[in-house]
């Protein structure tokens, strides 16, 4: 492989390891994230509400 393979393949390898570095640094740290977190049973469906 040429050195400008190599210098491509560094740069797009590390740039989306520091993405990726980044986007878990904004969910873990983010404050009142918890808040934000839903599941199945927190959802109610149209068809669940009596009307």
């Amino acid at each position: 492989m040429t050195v400008g393979g190599w210098i491509v393949m560094i740069l797009s390898v590390g740039g989306v390891t520091l993405l990726l570095g980044w986007c878990v640094y904004k969910v873990v740290t983010t404050p009142g994230s918890t808040e934000h977190l839903h599941s199945q049973a927190d959802i109610e469906t149209p068809d669940v509400r009596e009307e």
